[in-house]
């Protein structure tokens, strides 16, 4: 057991909250311990890791002034190769879901919104849970993402690999894409989309660009294009912006958060439909996680580094839960939709 990894089974066994975490195509893990078991609000004004709900109601925050920081290099003969799965159908939860997928899309056809994002949650059974090999695992399969596991005795145990980025900033500079649109990734054929999928992604980029340009008149954005993440691959577009007060900051977070990707357009009511239909708390899945306010890679103050709560767990005991959704347009095929919650499913399971 590497040194991190013996603090921060020390700190799960006390009690005390910690964060370890792994940058996209990065070998390098950090850890933030912090010293005692306050749950503290994020502010602006402070430096740590930063940990919020889908809802934007629990904003919190790992504060560096009051944490360890450890650093762990992670070699090849750490990692760990997957296993290969075979999809199990939970009738019950198919039927769930899709008449929840048709409930939305009924919705969408009377104008209610343009686009929903709806979820479901898998619970299943984990013998023997060992947190640094799992992590480690999680590393290995997917160098692109951004790869976390996340305690706090108030909050719960959360571990994902997210392939998101929500927002990146730098100084008076902010960059984000837009990620939307999901099959799966097969080498020999080339990747082709349907209409469904790409006016799901031009939903999101629609929105994160008008709401930027509230605040900056120096807004760039790419072309789509093909982003491969695990055993999936999404349409993604990079985006850009220049910031002139660094003070707006914090608005654009709250303006783009949750995005169209995770939530739906117009985001109010497409919100509302989630918490009222779904049927479970998401919690802070959805929600949007990182480096807050310094880089703890280089140590370079106003930094930030955020990234969506996508294909992630909450362990609880024996059990862990599985958190899964997809972007329901006027065009979305119910079983369709179910199928590719299980596929996205898979990036948890193939570690566990």
């Amino acid at each position: 057991m590497s040194l991190m990894f013996q603090k921060v089974k020390e700190q799960f066994h006390n009690k005390l909250p910690f964060v370890c975490y792994c940058k996209p195509d990065s070998n390098k893990i950090i850890a933030l311990l912090q010293k005692e078991d306050t749950l503290h609000d994020l502010d602006n004004q402070k430096s740590g890791f930063a940990f919020v709900s889908f809802d934007n109601q629990n904003r919190y925050l790992i504060p560096e002034d009051n944490s360890d920081i450890y650093f762990e290099e992670v070699s090849n003969s750490d990692f760990i190769f997957e296993n290969n799965l075979k999809l199990e159908v939970n009738l019950a939860d198919k039927s769930k879901f899709e008449n929840l997928v048709e409930k939305g899309v009924e919705a969408i056809k009377n104008g209610t919104f343009e686009k929903v994002v709806l979820s479901r949650k898998e619970t299943i059974e984990v013998d023997n849970f060992d947190l640094e090999l799992v992590f480690k695992k999680l590393i290995f399969n997917y160098k692109i993402a951004f790869n976390y596991c996340f305690y706090h005795p108030k909050i719960g145990f959360w571990i994902g690999a997210t392939p998101e980025q929500f927002l990146k900033v730098e100084d008076n500079f902010v960059k984000t894409v837009s990620l939307a649109g999901t099959q799966i990734f097969d080498k020999n054929n080339e990747v082709v989309w349907q209409n469904k999928e790409i006016e799901e992604q031009q939903i999101v980029t629609d929105f994160i660009v008008n709401n930027l340009k509230l605040y900056s008149d120096k807004v760039e954005f790419s072309k789509p294009y093909n982003q491969q993440a695990g055993n999936l691959v999404h349409i993604k577009t990079d985006i850009q912006a220049a910031i002139e007060d660094t003070n707006s900051i914090s608005k654009i977070i709250d303006l783009l958060h949750p995005t169209p990707a995770v939530c739906g357009f117009p985001k109010e009511v497409a919100k509302q439909f989630i918490l009222e239909n779904e049927g479970y708390h998401r919690e802070f899945y959805a929600g949007f996680l990182g480096e807050w306010n310094k880089d703890f890679y280089t140590f370079k103050e106003n930094q930030s580094d955020l990234f969506v709560n996508l294909r992630c767990m909450k362990i609880e005991n024996n059990e862990v839960n599985l958190y899964i959704g997809c972007g329901i347009t006027k065009e979305s095929n119910s079983e369709k939709e179910f199928i590719e919650t299980q596929n996205k499913s898979l990036t948890i399971k193939k570690v566990l």
